[in-house]
């Protein structure tokens, strides 16, 4: 059973993470800093289109990983306040990364909505830092906080390319 105090600070805490921390910074204010959300003059509609329906498609993964953070593992996305279990269902039974996957999908609609080679080259930079936080920081630390049930989950669930069956743990 959840405790709903719990809860509620495990909303409030991801909520304000989301929009004053990592996420709204790598998703908005460097984004902005860098094409100051113009888009250029010409642009397509269908272009628009697709690129707004690609931002919205990586934003997916993301609200629902901090929903299925504050429900399934009783904690939030913020490294200083982690969840109590292990969160391998929802989308996590195909990657053990769609919230950084959705980060990079909204950074590509960004780079393809405002035409931008240095979206693209952010887009990379960002990719680089989340690749080296999770194999130098994130994953050492769910196998020693989740032991036995993280390296099972490492062992059947790709990082980075979605495996198309879900994992079911057995």
């Amino acid at each position: 059973m959840l405790d709903m105090a719990t809860v509620r600070t495990s909303v409030v805490v991801s909520v304000l993470f989301t929009l004053l921390g990592g996420p709204a910074l790598v998703l908005v204010l460097l984004p902005w800093y860098i094409t100051h959300f113009r888009i250029p003059d010409g642009q397509s509609p269908a272009l628009i289109v697709a690129s707004t329906a690609l931002m919205i498609l990586g934003l997916i993964p993301l609200v629902e990983s901090i929903g299925r953070f504050i429900v399934v593992g009783r904690g939030t996305l913020m490294p200083a306040v982690p969840t109590e279990r292990l969160v391998v269902s929802g989308l996590y039974r195909h990657v053990r990364n769609p919230m950084y996957i959705g980060v990079i999908t909204t950074l590509a609609g960004e780079a393809l909505l405002f035409r931008s080679r240095h979206m693209l080259v952010y887009l990379a930079t960002v990719w680089l830092l989340m690749h080296t936080f999770v194999c130098l920081y994130e994953e050492p630390r769910l196998a020693r906080t989740f032991g036995d049930e993280f390296q099972r989950f490492r062992k059947n669930v790709p990082r980075w390319v979605p495996r198309l069956r879900p994992w079911t743990r057995n």
